[in-house]
């Protein structure tokens, strides 16, 4: 602002800044559409616009687990911890899937059970696939996080945001969207 420039010329920010303001543009618009896709598949899965609300859940769950990662590590929001958010989100929905889907299995096979034994039953019978999902990726993106060679400012973000995100998205899966289905589901019932 206080710089005075001779008629002509002009200042413009490049190299990181400029392709961390054109990413963020990007994904501002490709963002709203991935949710969007993602609804509209959820909402086919489930035929319920209740149970894809529902599963949706998982990702609030995991970016706050991406952004207290990333604060605690002193981090700053970057492209590849962007990425890192997208690909935490799909695990997170992974999980709500594989746990919704197996209640309502549970809650429409030929046993029947209560709505409470459903969940109960549906949680524990599900808690080894959902750990496994969440431990699996987690584990595989610990050298990731720890790097410090080349290429380490672009993989720790990334690695930070998933590994964060999967341990909050996955407590949460466990027990709080269990306790949304029975919250939604027994008015129904």
């Amino acid at each position: 602002q206080k710089v005075k420039l001779p008629s002509g010329f002009t200042i413009e920010w490049g190299g990181t800044f400029k392709h961390l303001e054109s990413g963020r543009n990007r994904l501002m618009i490709v963002l709203p559409i991935t949710f969007l896709l993602i609804s509209l598949l959820l909402f086919t899965t489930f035929d319920s616009f209740k149970q894809a609300l529902i599963v949706f859940t998982g990702i609030p769950f995991a970016v706050t687990g991406g952004i207290l990662m990333l604060l605690l590590r002193g981090m700053h929001f970057s492209m590849s911890a962007g990425i890192g958010f997208i690909a935490v989100s799909g695990v997170a929905v992974l999980n709500g899937v594989v746990l919704i889907t197996f209640l309502n299995q549970l809650r429409t096979s030929e046993t029947t059970l209560e709505l409470k034994e459903a969940i109960h039953q549906g949680t524990l019978l599900r808690l080894r696939p959902v750990l496994m999902t969440a431990l699996v990726a987690s584990l595989g993106f610990v050298p990731m996080a720890l790097s410090t060679g080349t290429g380490a400012e672009v993989q720790r973000p990334l690695a930070t945001v998933v590994i964060g995100g999967l341990i909050t998205s996955t407590l949460l899966t466990l027990l709080v969207l269990p306790a949304i289905y029975y919250l939604t589901e027994r008015r129904t019932e």
